[in-house]
């Protein structure tokens, strides 16, 4: 099977790339320094706060960073787990991700540093996920957030965290989740996909990529089986707060995303999925180079504001 075409900004972007050894060949310390060493784009939106802090987690402090984009009181809250394959990544290197999501939502923004793989073998991220989300819903006052309009929001490796984050509050009754974003998620191991196929040779993120993400991730505890690592997993979808799924057309992980959306549907839960043509994996952090990826952002945030403005129970 052939890679779909890309989008002519994506083509260039791919073309210039070209000739890059995979990640395994890289390996994970020199792809954490190109992520961490990104310069940001300019004109990034101004915030009327952006705080950091730590909370205690499980196995020590969680550093976090709030981005509050107006001085609006009780305000909606994405908390915000990003991407990089349980790796790599940080508050830093998705900050600009992190201030347009603010920015184009209304909502104050808290973004989670989890513990990353292999140093930190698994569950360790969603453990911290989880803490986090249950600690900004718990001081919800403090940060002058509305705990009822609370959302659960990650790409990549971060939709991972955020699915498995619903399925456990609604498991352990836990945090009220308003509702969950799913932007290109890891939901899935499934190497036969017919998009893993496919998109075995996309820019980015290719099938060998994946395959030794996941091996880092796994950091030597053996396949996993739990859904709050897998959330494809799971066998009961019912019960989830609303989910925006997002995925690209030239991403080899886009069936997993999709069909978790269709699961979700089936389940009786209220779906909005999205697939982005021309698009390869992370195509929404280049949001300053790829027009798909400003229209994705843009798409996903007007839909929360939509929600949040409109809040009903599900």
């Amino acid at each position: 099977m052939a890679l779909p075409p890309l989008d002519p900004d994506a083509a260039a972007i791919a073309a210039a790339m070209a000739g890059t050894p995979p990640m395994r060949e890289r390996g994970i310390t020199a792809i954490r320094d190109m992520l961490e060493e990104m310069p940001f784009p300019s004109g990034l939106p101004e915030m009327a706060e952006t705080v950091d802090r730590a909370i205690p987690g499980p196995h020590g402090e969680i550093p976090l960073r709030s981005f509050r984009p107006n001085d609006e009181s009780r305000a909606p809250v994405l908390v915000y787990f990003h991407g990089g394959g349980m790796c790599m990544g940080s508050n830093h290197s998705f900050e600009p991700l992190a201030r347009n999501l603010a920015h184009h939502s209304g909502a104050t923004v808290v973004s989670v540093d989890y513990r990353l793989a292999p140093e930190a073998p698994p569950p360790a991220q969603f453990d911290d996920a989880y803490t986090a989300t249950a600690w900004v819903a718990e001081h919800a006052g403090e940060l002058d957030v509305d705990p009822d309009r609370l959302v659960v929001l990650g790409d990549s490796a971060g939709g991972t965290l955020a699915a498995a984050v619903a399925l456990a509050a609604r498991d352990r009754e836990g945090p009220g989740i308003f509702g969950q974003v799913l932007i290109y998620p890891g939901l899935d191991r499934d190497m036969g996909a017919r998009s893993m196929t496919e998109c075995a040779d996309a820019p980015i993120l290719g099938r060998d990529d994946v395959l030794y993400l996941n091996e880092l991730a796994d950091s030597g505890q053996g396949y996993p089986a739990s859904p709050y690592r897998i959330p494809a997993y799971a066998a009961d979808l019912s019960g989830l707060p609303p989910a925006i799924v997002v995925t690209g057309e030239c991403d080899p992980i886009r069936d997993w995303g999709e069909r978790y959306a269709e699961r979700l549907r089936d389940a009786g839960v209220q779906t909005t999925l999205t697939r982005y043509p021309g698009s390869y994996h992370g195509f929404v952090k280049q949001f300053d180079l790829l027009a798909r990826g400003r229209l994705a952002l843009a798409e996903t945030c007007a839909l929360l504001r939509a929600k949040f403005a409109h809040p009903l129970p599900f």
